[in-house]
Formats: structure tokens, C-alpha cells, sequence
């Protein structure tokens, strides 16, 4: 997860490598002028992970890093890799959500619905007690809620 955050200081546009404009502008907005200090750094750069903002704007970032540049979505299988790098060790129903994932009709994730994971995250209780089905939410999750409440009953 750390090279994501750092793939997100230097506002690298594509998963797998850097360009030297985002390496050289990113270190030096991060002090880096060797790989030592580039070490050092880590803890900092793991530490934006727990701040509430900054991780939003990681995990948005992540959706736009992640996707093929000519797609507008995540296809399926990138998506799950990537929530489960982001919200994997957080979320109390991130493995029941992948599960869904795994079983559902879902080939892609579009943005709305990558958007509206986090925000789901954050605000759902694991039981689903506060679940609003007259919410905003993406059929995708008004889905899952279903299911899970099927497999909950039974």
C-alpha cells in the first residue's frame, strides 16, 4: 500500500512506472533527494493513511491509477484487489462485500459506485441497522444489502 501512497505524492497517472517529470517533481515536493530519504519518509507516507481526508483522496485517486486509461471503469477483478488493499484490514463486512463481489453480475465498477464504497464504509454499521434503503446509494449496494441480509436470515 505504500507504493500507492507514494504513487499518490507524486501524482503518478498510470499503475506500474513513473515518469521522470512525476519522480523528480514528487521527491522534491517530498524532500527526497536519495533513496535513504525516500526511506525515511515511509512512515510519513504510511501515516497519511489514517488521516480521515487524506485517505479519501487516496482512495479516489486509487480508482483513476487503477483503471485502464482508455476504460471508464475498474474492470471487476482490479477493483476487488484494490478495495482490498484499501479498505481490506478496516472494514468489518470488507470480506463479505468481496464474496458478493466474487458471486454478483458485476464485470466493472464505475466511479459512482467506487466513490460510494468508502462513503458506505464509513457510515453502514457492519449489521446493516442503519442502512437507509431509501438512500442515494448505487444499486450495487442496495444489492448487496439485500444478499447479505438473505444469507443473514438463513
Amino acid at each position: 500500500i505504500i507504493m500507492l501512497v507514494l504513487a499518490w505524492k507524486l501524482e503518478a497517472e498510470s499503475m506500474g512506472f513513473f515518469t521522470k517529470e512525476e519522480w523528480l517533481k514528487g521527491m522534491t515536493s517530498l524532500q527526497c533527494d536519495c533513496t535513504e530519504k525516500l526511506q525515511s519518509k515511509f512512515d510519513f507516507l504510511r501515516s497519511q493513511l489514517n488521516d480521515i481526508s487524506s485517505f479519501k483522496n487516496i482512495y479516489r485517486y486509487a480508482f483513476d491509477f487503477a483503471r485502464e486509461k482508455d476504460q471508464r471503469s475498474l474492470d471487476i477483478d482490479t477493483a476487488k484487489s484494490m478495495l482490498a488493499l484499501l479498505l481490506g484490514r478496516t472494514w468489518p463486512l470488507f470480506s463479505v462485500f468481496y464474496q458478493y463481489l466474487e458471486q454478483s453480475k458485476y464485470r466493472v465498477m464505475n466511479k459512482d459506485q467506487w466513490y460510494n464504497v468508502l462513503e458506505f464504509s464509513r457510515t453502514v454499521h457492519a449489521d446493516l441497522s442503519n442502512y437507509d434503503e431509501d438512500g442515494a446509494w448505487p444499486v450495487l449496494l442496495d444489492e448487496f444489502v439485500e444478499w447479505q441480509k438473505v444469507r443473514q436470515a438463513s
